[in-house]
C-alpha cells in the first residue's frame, strides 16, 4: 500500500511512521482505525497483552490492532509534532507543527501510559533516550575531572 506522506520504517523505539514529503502545521495525517471495543472489553484485552488500545470516551476504545491501521505506528514522545483530535467517535492525527521530510511522525501518549512507563525503566522516546545519555555522559566526565 501507498502512502502520500509518510512511511513505515524502523525507528529507535521499534516501527515507526517517517514523513516522505513536508507537512504542514494542522495537516491531517491519519486516522486511528480498528473495532471500537467497550472499555470493560478493552480493559480485558489489554490485560492478555493487547496493544494499540486508543480510549475514545468513557465507553468505547478502538482497538488499533489491524495492520491497516497506519497510526498504529506513530510513536509516543515527549516532545510531540502530532497530536490526537478525539470527536464524533473518532480519533484523527493532524500536525502540531511543520514536519520535515525524514522525521518521525510522534504524538504524547498521555500520562497513564507515562505513568507505567515511568514505573518501568522510565520513558523511551527518542528525545528522552538522548537527554538520558546526556546526563550520563556528564556525570561521566565529571567523575574523569574529579580523579
Amino acid at each position: 500500500m501507498s502512502y502520500p506522506f509518510f512511511r513505515i520504517c524502523r525507528s529507535e523505539t521499534g516501527l515507526g511512521l517517517f514523513a516522505v514529503k513536508r507537512i504542514k502545521r494542522g495537516a491531517y495525517i491519519a486516522t486511528y482505525r480498528g473495532p471500537r471495543l467497550p472499555n470493560d472489553e478493552a480493559d480485558r484485552r489489554e490485560a492478555r497483552g493487547a496493544r494499540y488500545m486508543f480510549e475514545v470516551n468513557s465507553k468505547f476504545t478502538i482497538d488499533g490492532s489491524p495492520r491497516s491501521n497506519v497510526a498504529r505506528y506513530i510513536n509516543h514522545s515527549c516532545w510531540p509534532n502530532a497530536t490526537p483530535i478525539i470527536g464524533g467517535g473518532k480519533i484523527v492525527i493532524k500536525a502540531l507543527r511543520t514536519i520535515s521530510p525524514g522525521e518521525e511522525i510522534t504524538y504524547d501518549y498521555g500520562e497513564e501510559y507515562l505513568g507505567y512507563f515511568m514505573q518501568n525503566g522510565g520513558c523511551q522516546c527518542a528525545g528522552c533516550r538522548i537527554r538520558k545519555a546526556a546526563r550520563r555522559d556528564q556525570r561521566r566526565s565529571a567523575r574523569k575531572r574529579g580523579r
